[in-house]
């Protein structure tokens, strides 16, 4: 059986079993009977995003809010059902061969760019060895057992590794590996291309303008070749206008006034989401970030001498409600932690690891161990937390709640809130500072989203989101190497537990919470297919309902 036929009945059983438990509102099936089972054509639909985007291709960037305006336009060669299992886009089908060392892809045919020029293997070829290669942040890592590219007709695709790389599979969409038009981007400076804020691509939807403040403008792309599961050509939307309201609380006015019908990626404040509880009026859906499979967490610069002992960061670690935190902080959206792969990665996550449950008095007696004594006033040692103040107004909400935490034993926390600029610099430049906490997107493979905060490889100063920790264990570096490379399911899965393991007794990370983002959207929004990937997804299923109907 092919890997892709594996794929396909697996995503059909996991469907099947949501009837058990009643049908959530993007589902195709409650779709169908909310819609008499027709898609309506026609509407424009507005959405929000914020901030606005930099530019408007992710193809060697992996900001969210790009991806989310970049994947209506340009496409990968498959998404992601909600089991994190890839479906078909521009890639109709796949093989890896069983030494794991060649990966086969069939292109969809008959496709063509925004300009009229044929989408072939030779565009896929270009935009791995020249941009996600090269410089895409994750690709160095996800493409680098790629030896050879081959393309024996215009619409195959075959990959020759070095190694098996079971994790490719995990990172081929829009938001991993976006596809640029060999045509419009060879010869030239991919970085400096003026279409990187113009995009020509294949996706349903045609870039038209970018008035800077104010909006993005997609029209409908007659010449699409997704049709729905009827035949009915896709896309549905007349066109989408991606609008930048920078103020949260706007946001929320604009959705509730119907200005806005979309709201992506956590941007109306978790406060807010009781004025959204009509479901005659308003939907919340909280899968379509599942495949980010981010984890809310506080790092420790373990240069530090008092944070080079394992037992101060344990007691740390039992200091912390994640309960608590969950309820007071992130109002119940989301589920404590209780490693470096969230629950939500069901092929590699374990529970088999040390856990850290509240527990002052043991987190009391570890410092009293590593010889951290209370002293005047009861103080043990003081440290800085830093956080990143750009990132919006609540931002300092989690910062708080962990310095009350750590006061319970002891340690006087001093919280340090700069801009983003000014917060990334202290953590991977200078590399001045005790804890900071972040957002961390794992993704569907450890290998690719995890691997990189604990691997000795990754200290690069400078670099964001690297291994900014500064922990080296050179047995859990082996371990991780040994995964990356291990073609067999099981054995991968073996190692990958086992490094949950050494970190879950090092922590090097407090990992805190399993974040859910969350989508708020007007009740006329509906889409055919649901997608752990729906953040990045292209809206060609998507529709409006009639006001009134």
């Amino acid at each position: 059986m092919s890997l892709h036929r594996r794929t396909l009945l697996t995503r059909t059983g996991a469907l099947g079993s949501l009837a058990a438990f009643g049908l959530p509102w993007w589902h195709p099936q409650a779709l169908a009977q909310a819609s008499g089972g027709k898609p309506v054509t026609g509407g424009v639909l507005n959405v929000a995003v914020a901030p606005e985007p930099t530019q408007l291709t992710s193809a060697f960037i992996t900001t969210m809010n790009i991806g989310m305006l970049s994947s209506k336009v340009l496409e990968g060669l498959v998404s992601y059902d909600l089991n994190l299992r890839p479906v078909p886009a521009l890639a109709t089908s796949w093989d890896q061969a069983a030494d794991g060392k060649t990966l086969t892809f069939k292109l969809r045919q008959g496709v063509k760019w925004h300009d009229g020029a044929d989408f072939t293997a030779a565009d896929v070829e270009y935009t791995l060895q020249e941009v996600w290669r090269k410089l895409h942040p994750f690709g160095r890592a996800a493409f680098a057992n790629v030896e050879k590219v081959e393309t024996p007709d215009k619409h195959t695709v075959v990959l020759r590794l070095s190694a098996p790389a079971p994790y490719i599979l995990n990172y081929i969409n829009t938001y991993g590996a976006q596809i640029l038009p060999r045509h419009l981007y060879a010869g030239k400076d991919v970085l400096t291309n003026p279409l990187n804020n113009a995009p020509v691509g294949t996706g349903p939807f045609v870039f038209k303008e970018w008035v800077k403040g104010s909006h993005v403008r997609l029209e409908r792309n007659p010449h699409y070749w997704g049709k729905g599961p009827d035949g009915t050509p896709q896309p549905y939307l007349d066109g989408i206008v991606f609008k930048f309201i920078p103020d949260a609380a706007a946001r929320t006015v604009a959705l509730e006034a119907g200005e806005i019908d979309v709201a992506l990626g956590s941007i109306i404040p978790l406060t807010n989401l009781n004025r959204f509880k009509d479901k005659a009026r308003y939907s919340i859906n909280t899968d379509d970030g599942r495949y980010l499979s981010t984890i809310f967490l506080a790092q420790f610069n373990v240069r530090r001498p008092q944070l080079q002992d394992k037992r101060v960061r344990q007691a740390f670690a039992y200091a912390i409600d994640r309960e608590a935190l969950l309820k007071i902080v992130f109002l119940g959206y989301g589920k404590p932690a209780t490693g470096p792969v969230p629950s939500s990665v069901v092929n590699y996550y374990s529970d088999q690891v040390r856990k850290y449950p509240l527990d002052l008095k043991r987190a009391e007696a570890l410092l009293d161990e590593a010889g951290l004594k209370r002293g005047a006033g009861g103080k043990r040692l003081s440290v800085t937390l830093d956080f990143d103040g750009g990132s919006g107004p609540t931002a300092s909400r989690p910062a708080e709640f962990i310095k009350q935490s750590l006061a319970k034993i002891g340690v006087e926390v001093e919280l340090r809130a700069g801009d983003t600029a000014t917060y990334l610099r202290r953590i991977f430049t200078d590399q001045d500072y005790d804890l900071m906490i972040s957002s961390l997107h794992r993704l569907p493979d450890p290998t690719l989203g995890v691997q990189r905060l604990y691997w000795t490889k990754n200290i690069i100063k400078g670099s964001p989101w690297t291994n900014g920790s500064g922990y080296s264990n050179p047995e859990l570096d082996r371990v991780m190497e040994a995964a990356a490379d291990e073609p067999d399911p099981a054995k991968r899965k073996a190692l990958i537990v086992q490094w949950q393991q050494i970190v879950q007794e090092d922590v090097p990370l407090l990992e805190l919470i399993e974040q859910t983002w969350v989508t708020v959207a007007t009740a006329r929004f509906r889409k055919q297919q649901p997608q752990g990937d729906g953040l990045f997804a292209s809206l060609a299923d998507a529709w409006l309902e009639p006001k009134g109907a």
